[in-house]
């Protein structure tokens, strides 16, 4: 076997941002290893779960080619359905006009039972069928993460520009099929989030050094548009990962606002965590002070004899939970249909 992948299967390995990470040195559920030194893939889960894997061989790799056998369509549950979905929809509305929020990003985790041990022929679809900005598979037996992603979202990149520690992050708020199913009220919960991202940034930046270059801008996949906005900032000398993510984490775009309010929220609506699902996925190289994480969207993870994948919308005092059920049906459509195929 010579694809670069099939002869050690059985080991860990990840495939991030164009590059096949092997050769494990050591996994660390902190992230304190982000600031010694090596090249690092890591997976955060949005309820606080840290993997943060050490690689000593790291060289550019393209994805290749792997037979996958999926779930069948009808397997898939949800663990909100339609009417719980849409009574959550309207407690956070209620929130709302309370003044206690707002926006709350509330979300659903749909599982398939599965006997499969590796999601590298999963990724291979989604590389196929749903190219990406930030493709990833993270494949850690010795760790029991199985992850693979197609997300278009940047949580945070980080390089050395000018001299100067750049970081950057671009949320999404805003999704239809077409340009023409973006709304007034997709744009105005952008501004809000990159309101929120600003804030965020200004935490651990360089007085005056938080920019916005783009705002509310279109970008186009396969059955889907999103609205996009970026958020550029210079970070103190010397900050630690621990502070940027303190700062941070969760990502704003599925949070909610203010964000330590609706992450309580989430708590008490969403029945089950939501694991990678809006956590981060990516790496950090600490040697060459490079890094990019994105939004762990548009993503699949083995879990219990289950494949998990999540959807979910921002909502705010503007919301019809109809559309709002919609928008999560949508976003799951052509990703579950990948994730179903068999070969």
């Amino acid at each position: 076997m010579t694809d670069g992948f099939a002869d050690f299967e059985q080991h860990d390995y990840a495939y991030v941002g164009g590059l096949l990470a092997r050769d494990l040195v050591e996994v660390r559920h902190d992230v304190e290893g982000l600031d010694d030194s090596g090249f690092w893939v890591v997976v955060l889960s949005f309820d606080g779960d840290v993997t943060c894997a050490r690689f000593a061989e790291v060289r550019p790799a393209a994805m290749p080619p792997a037979p996958w056998a999926g779930p069948r369509r009808d397997e898939w549950v949800s663990s909100l359905d339609r009417a719980s979905y849409c009574a959550a929809v309207e407690d956070v509305r209620a929130l709302i006009a309370r003044g206690e929020v707002y926006q709350v990003n509330v979300c659903r985790v749909l599982s398939a039972p599965t006997d499969v041990t590796s999601l590298r022929g999963l990724a291979s679809v989604l590389a196929t069928q749903h190219p990406s900005r930030f493709p990833a598979l993270v494949h850690l037996p010795s760790a029991g993460v199985y992850v693979c992603s197609a997300s278009p979202e940047l949580y945070l990149s980080r390089d050395c520009v000018d001299g100067f520690d750049v970081v950057e992050t671009r949320p999404i708020k805003g999704t239809g099929r077409l340009r023409r199913d973006i709304t007034d009220k997709d744009r105005a919960e952008n501004v809000m989030i990159v309101d929120m991202a600003r804030n965020d940034l200004g935490r651990v930046a360089r007085t005056g050094s938080v920019d916005v270059p783009k705002l509310c801008e279109f970008e186009e996949y396969p059955g889907l548009v999103h609205l996009v906005s970026t958020v550029r900032a210079k970070l103190v000398r010397g900050v630690t990962w621990g502070e940027i993510l303190l700062a941070t984490y969760p990502p704003a775009s599925v949070s909610g606002a203010p964000k330590l309010r609706a992450l309580e929220m989430i708590r008490d609506l969403e029945p089950v965590p939501r694991g990678p699902y809006c956590g981060a996925i990516g790496w950090v190289d600490v040697d060459r002070a490079r890094a990019s994480l994105a939004v762990g969207i548009r993503t699949f993870w083995l879990d219990a004899g289950h494949l998990r994948f999540g959807t979910g919308a921002g909502i705010t005092w503007g919301s019809n939970a109809e559309a709002e059920w919609a928008e999560t049906e949508l976003k799951a459509e052509l990703l579950l249909a990948a994730a179903s195929t068999h070969t």
